[in-house]
């Protein structure tokens, strides 16, 4: 796994499971102190005492896992001819790791030929046995290259709604990305507004198709303004329901994860568990304040509350100041404030409500005026650095197949 950037794996990863088949001390202690990883809250972590034979008898009478890690002291032909044999036992969809004693350039581009998604040198440190894991499990389970942008405010009337927009708007045309656009608010959302669509669905009955796995469904309720912009078309929704759940809104964003490389969420009137169901899975968040005092303490504690969920790692965080000088006498200067967010603003946007109204009420594109143009690009630098990475990981997976299973099932399908 590339040594660079890796903050796009600093997501909850997918429910999966995840074993380890070795004797080494030093190895199960650094797998078993995965479980402390923020990350690995849905990962179902299991030691067995043995090798690639012992990982061959267990699972020809068991289940196999999403991913399986085996640890050799061997790395002759018997046993990459035992590995290949343990394929035989594995489903399609399961992803392995091989621990080996030497660094041996040969043996690992067998080993990816065969289709094991990484070859590891013991000892194996915590931090690294945790990405490398990670990002076999985001290759292989999750959301693969597909990148998640959350948009929310410290509090309403912030502009995080236009901000969501221009991002879609802007990242389809501007950096030619396939993008899927929603709105968490339900009933409460004007996007049918601020994007020109008749809402045609709810955020309830797409929540439910994608639980269903009713891609036709889903399929009618998209809309599709531009080429490479995709939005679900809801906001029918009744105002005062609340029949969301966390979990199925957890499949939609799997499923919309698996069609478009960026899925961007507006979160400004979701519910606290949307939010929460989002914030986990972010890859890139703008988080969106007013300089007045009670914008910056609400986004004060908003960062703090962040930073809990995702066991105290805040990468891929933006605090966005927006509406800068509209109440200069009212206003929290910017040096206060970001000595009282504790980190510096990504952006300052001057008051522009010209922009931001006409943008909301006629359906404009925020990038259209001379001012908002400058907004744009600013606002698109963090996503440039995000797809930058996304760019570098779908070249390095190419060099990798699917799971070990697969090759074992190519091999028998040539025999």
């Amino acid at each position: 796994m590339s040594d660079g950037d890796k903050s796009h794996m600093s997501v909850l990863l997918p429910e999966a499971r995840v074993a380890l088949f070795t004797t080494d001390a030093e190895s199960k202690e650094s797998f078993q102190a995965l479980e402390k990883d923020w990350r690995f809250a849905r990962v179902s972590l299991t030691v067995i005492d043995g090798d690639v034979e012992m990982a061959i008898k267990h699972y020809s009478s068991s289940q196999s896992p999403e991913l399986v890690i085996i640890q050799t002291e061997e790395i002759d032909d018997g046993f990459t001819d035992k590995l290949e044999s343990l394929a035989g036992h594995l489903s399609e969809k399961t992803s392995a790791i091989v621990i080996g004693p030497v660094n041996d350039v040969n043996l690992y581009r067998k080993l990816i030929g065969m289709g094991v998604s990484d070859y590891l040198v013991r000892p194996i440190k915590t931090a690294a046995f945790s990405d490398d894991i990670a990002a076999t499990l985001i290759e292989s389970v999750g959301s693969g290259d597909s990148r998640l942008i959350a948009v929310m405010g410290a509090k309403g009337g912030v502009g995080a709604t236009v901000i969501s927009e221009a991002l879609a708007w802007h990242i389809s045309s501007d950096l030619g990305q396939k993008t899927f656009f929603l709105d968490a608010a339900a009933g409460w959302s004007t996007l049918s507004v601020g994007m020109n669509f008749e809402p045609s669905t709810t955020l309830a009955e797409a929540v439910r198709a994608a639980a269903e796995g009713n891609e036709d469904s889903l399929t009618r309720m998209i809309a599709n303004p531009e080429e490479k912009l995709f939005i679900l078309s809801s906001g029918g929704d009744v105002m005062l329901d609340d029949h969301i759940e966390p979990e199925k809104f957890e499949a939609l964003l799997k499923y919309l994860m698996g069609l478009y490389p960026v899925v961007i969420v507006d979160l400004s009137g979701g519910t606290a568990a949307l939010k929460r169901a989002v914030l986990t899975r972010a890859h890139l968040t703008y988080l969106v304040s007013a300089p007045t005092l009670p914008s910056v303490r609400a986004a004060r504690t908003l960062l703090h509350e962040i930073g809990d969920l995702r066991g105290g790692n805040n990468d891929g965080l933006n605090v966005i100041l927006n509406m800068h000088g509209y109440a200069p006498k009212f206003e929290v200067p910017k040096k206060q404030i970001e000595e009282g967010l504790e980190r510096p603003l990504s952006i300052v946007i001057p008051f522009d409500p010209v922009s931001f109204v006409q943008t909301e009420s006629e359906a404009g594109k925020l990038g259209a005026s001379k001012n908002g143009s400058e907004i744009v690009k600013n606002l698109l630098g963090p996503v440039k650095a995000l797809l930058s990475i996304s760019a570098n990981a779908a070249g390095s997976s190419e060099e990798k197949n699917d799971g070990i299973g697969r090759f074992f099932t190519k091999r028998k399908t040539k025999s």
